[in-house]
This record gives C-alpha cells, sequence and structure tokens, in this order.
C-alpha cells in the first residue's frame, strides 16, 4: 500500500464539505466573477468522496480528499469555455486553502511507492480538483443514464442504480445553481418511486426468509463457523433494510454501519445485531436474531404499507429451528405492487440486491468496474 504523505503542519482537519464551500466562496467564485462576469454555472460538491455522505476524517486526507469542487455548465458553455475555465482555474487558483494545497498529485507509474490523489504544494499550475462538466454527461456517467433529460426514469433504470452512486448525487452541497437543474435533479433521485419502494422492500424480505433457517442447520452439523457467516449476513441484510424502511440510501461496505447508526431506530436495535454477532453458541445467536427479527418486523407493520403480520418468530416448518418466516412479509409486499413490470418479476430486486462487489457497484455505472475512488 502507498505511504501517506504527511498531513501539512498548517492544516488543522475541517469536514471536506465546509473546505470545498471555501474554495468555492474565497477562490473560484472571485475568478469566474472577473473573467466570466454573466455566465451561469452550478458549483456543488457531490460525486465520490467521503466528504460527501458526511463520513470523512483526519485519515481520508491521505488520498483523494481535499478543496475539491464541481462546476457545472451549460453544453453551449462547456464546449466554448470549459478547456479554458480549467486551465485558469490551474494558473489562478491560490496554492492552498486552510493550509491544505490545491495540487493533488498523479499516479506516478514508475515510483517505488506512488500516491495518488494526495495534496502537495507546488509552484506553478495547480493540478486541481475543481472538475468543470455539463451536468447531462456527469449524470451519464455516475448513473448511467441522464436523469436530466430523461422524462420519466424507467423501472430499469431505478434498478439498475447502485444506492452508492444515488447517495452520491443526492447527499453532498450545492453551494450555487445558477442553471437551475441540479437542485431539480436531486430532489427528482432523492428516493424510489413508491412501486419500486415496495418491490425492493418485497425482496429485501426475501433474501432474509431464504437463510434465516441456516443458522440453526449450520450449527446442526457442527459447522459453528458456518452458522456465524450466515448471521452475519443476516445482520447485514437487517441493516440494509432498516435502511430501505427508514427511505435511505445504504452506502457501500465501509460505511454502511455508518449510515445505519445514524438512525432513529439504531439505540432500541443494535443490541440485538451485536448479540448475534458476538454469541459463540447457537442458543444465543438464535435469540438475537429473533429479537432482532420481531423488532425490523413491527417497523414493518407501523410503515402501513401492508395490512399488520405477526412479528413474532415460530419453528421452521418441523424443524426445531426458530426463525420469523420473512417470507410472509415478502409476499405481503408483494401483493401491493401494482407496476405490471415489477409484477412480472421475481423478488431478486436492483443491482445492489443481486450484486456484492464493491467495484461493480461504485465503480462505473452499469457493471464496469473502475478503479476505487473513495477516501
Amino acid at each position: 500500500m502507498p505511504t501517506p504523505l504527511p498531513t501539512p503542519p498548517s492544516a488543522a482537519f475541517l469536514p471536506g464539505l465546509e473546505l470545498s464551500w471555501i474554495l468555492y466562496e474565497e477562490a473560484v467564485r472571485p475568478i469566474l466573477a472577473e473573467e466570466y462576469p454573466g455566465l451561469r454555472y452550478t458549483a456543488a460538491r457531490i460525486g465520490s468522496g467521503s466528504e460527501v455522505l458526511g463520513f470523512d476524517t483526519a485519515r481520508s486526507a491521505d488520498h483523494e480528499w481535499g478543496p475539491r469542487l464541481n462546476l457545472f455548465l451549460s453544453d453551449e458553455d462547456i464546449a466554448e469555455h470549459g478547456e479554458r475555465i480549467h486551465r485558469l482555474l490551474a494558473e489562478r487558483l491560490p496554492k492552498e486553502v486552510r493550509g491544505w494545497p490545491t495540487h493533488f498529485r498523479r499516479w506516478d507509474d514508475d515510483a517505488l511507492d506512488p500516491v495518488s490523489g494526495h495534496m502537495e504544494l507546488v509552484d506553478g499550475l495547480v493540478d486541481h480538483r475543481v472538475s468543470v462538466d455539463g451536468l447531462g454527461p456527469w449524470l451519464v456517467a455516475q448513473l448511467g443514464v441522464d436523469a436530466l433529460a430523461t422524462p420519466e426514469l424507467t423501472v430499469q433504470d431505478w434498478l439498475s442504480m447502485p444506492q452508492q452512486r444515488l447517495l452520491e448525487v443526492t447527499a453532498g452541497a450545492v453551494f450555487h445553481d445558477g442553471l437551475g437543474t441540479l437542485d431539480a435533479v436531486r430532489r427528482r433521485l432523492a428516493w424510489y418511486p413508491d412501486q419500486v419502494w415496495r418491490y425492493l422492500l418485497a425482496c429485501q424480505w426475501q433474501r432474509l426468509s431464504q437463510e434465516e433457517a441456516f443458522v440453526g442447520r449450520c450449527a446442526e452439523v457442527g459447522d459453528d463457523l458456518g452458522s456465524a457467516v450466515v448471521a452475519g449476513r443476516l445482520v447485514r441484510d437487517l441493516m440494509r433494510l432498516c435502511l430501505l424502511l427508514s427511505r435511505t440510501y445504504a452506502p457501500y461496505s465501509k460505511w454502511l454501519g455508518s449510515a445505519f447508526a445514524r438512525l432513529p431506530l439504531t439505540a432500541d436495535l443494535t443490541p440485538s445485531l451485536r448479540g448475534a454477532l458476538a454469541a459463540k453458541q447457537y442458543a444465543d445467536r438464535e435469540r438475537h436474531l429473533c429479537d432482532a427479527y420481531e423488532k425490523v418486523a413491527t417497523l414493518q407493520n407501523a410503515s402501513g404499507l401492508t395490512a399488520p403480520i405477526d412479528p413474532t418468530s415460530r419453528r421452521y416448518h418441523s424443524r426445531p429451528f426458530l426463525v420469523l418466516h420473512a417470507e410472509r412479509f415478502a409476499q405481503a409486499l408483494s401483493d401491493t405492487v401494482t407496476d405490471p413490470e415489477l409484477r412480472s418479476r421475481p423478488l431478486i430486486g436492483s443491482v445492489d440486491q443481486w450484486a456484492d462487489s464493491t467495484d461493480f457497484l461504485s465503480g462505473t455505472p452499469r457493471g464496469i468496474a473502475g478503479p476505487h475512488p473513495y477516501p
């Protein structure tokens, strides 16, 4: 692994979104006002980066974190001014903002210990992280679809967009929306349409139903490690189910627990989830899982999306394992889905529910993996 460069001694950590705002207000906005008066643009900090999700810490500064900004121009202005604005910022940006350099090192394939995306002070032009794009092409690169120009997103569009990528568009901050389009796009993508949401909830309950009995079956044949692994999978699926119920996009694995911890229900549910993960005996593992099942089932009933369903655990058919029989909730939710395209689909769900590769879900849209982009 590359060895991180030392943090500049004058730089005290501050949240990346705040640093981006300072970069815009104190540097980028004045330069644009002087050189391109009347230019319509949107300035934001969205896209990849832990600071966009609000999870950045001082550790994040070791790569691809710092004074970063997204500038969006109209298609006409991108064609006419895009390259010149990028060059202008390389020439005119200050060398540092609040002690953090605006220059970012690029990969050096010949170096023994290459470090990419790390800030460093330089003389001359700044290799900055102020991107200059058209919003439509940026959305296509981010989501695989131009959510700005498409009149109505299809079921296929929604199911193909990873939640991490949706978060990268809808989280972060918009500092100035001179084009008047980014705020509207973010509102449009803020959450799934009702029918898609119901379908995804049904699929998530179905995931639980497929494996909840395996915790006991593994233990029965002496495979305690396998039992614990299945329990861990179920805990993860319960966490993602809670985020779905709370109408909150789930980030990829590094930030899943952090996002879950922000939910109001965390205090009541976390002890059961921790207990299931820490249990050394199957009986304890089963007890904690059943506690968690029943609490989440009660939350599902409270949503009012279906008629109430008995949230208590019960035996798995004739076998001596206690489960929720989560398929009961999957079926009840599936019955409320009236969209013909969704009703014709099996309960497999969106890309996040049938794929588990970090590169697949956080790389280039539509499954073409790209380099790991997150600090």
